[in-house]
């Protein structure tokens, strides 16, 4: 029996990655101990499945494609700073998202993959572009709040969310790598 790590994102667009990782660039010096995403890493995680098994791939496919087909093309915009869980116990830096439709694509992911045996979720969904993670479980710099306050209405720029992606992660020491398994693409008329 094969497993494969994965989990179902979106992607920005590469303009607002790039603002992103240009920011992220600025920050480096200024908020240590993090250890950041890589440009290639960062997406929407909508829902988590951790081990699947390989035969299961492709009924999640067919469930994500069935659920999506109506579901039409929307805008996120990515806006401000923020960390979980909170400011003083920081584990993750993350780039906040809004957008009408993402609370719904969520449920539509949850709903298409109750049948197959997913759980769902039990903490409320957060969109979010995780941009970091402390390394250590140390006190937080001094300056972080600071730095999230100057941040808190920065506009990183809009996307258009035109495809949910079922995504396989291989763990690797310098990090993780992504594949797309399968792409569901919205349909058009935003």
């Amino acid at each position: 029996m094969i497993v494969i790590r994965a989990f179902i994102a979106i992607d920005l667009d590469p303009q607002v990655i790039d603002t992103i990782c240009h920011t992220i660039d600025g920050l480096r010096p200024r908020i240590p101990g993090i250890r950041w995403i890589s440009k290639a890493n960062l997406h929407l995680t909508v829902k988590f499945l951790g081990n699947v098994e390989e035969a299961q791939i492709e009924p999640i496919g067919a469930a994500l494609a069935a659920a999506f087909r109506p579901f039409p093309r929307f805008a996120i915009n990515a806006k401000g700073l923020g960390v979980f869980p909170d400011l003083r116990r920081p584990r993750i830096l993350w780039v906040g998202l809004t957008g009408n439709e993402l609370a719904r694509l969520a449920t539509t992911v949850e709903s298409a993959l109750l049948p197959l045996g997913f759980a769902p979720e039990k903490r409320s969904f957060t969109p979010h572009l995780t941009i970091g993670r402390w390394r250590q479980f140390d006190r937080p710099p001094l300056t972080l709040e600071q730095e999230l306050e100057h941040w808190q209405h920065y506009e990183f720029g809009r996307s258009t969310v035109d495809q949910v992606i079922l995504f396989r992660s291989v763990l690797k020491p310098e990090g993780a790598v992504y594949t797309r398994l399968q792409t569901v693409t919205l349909k058009s008329g935003m």
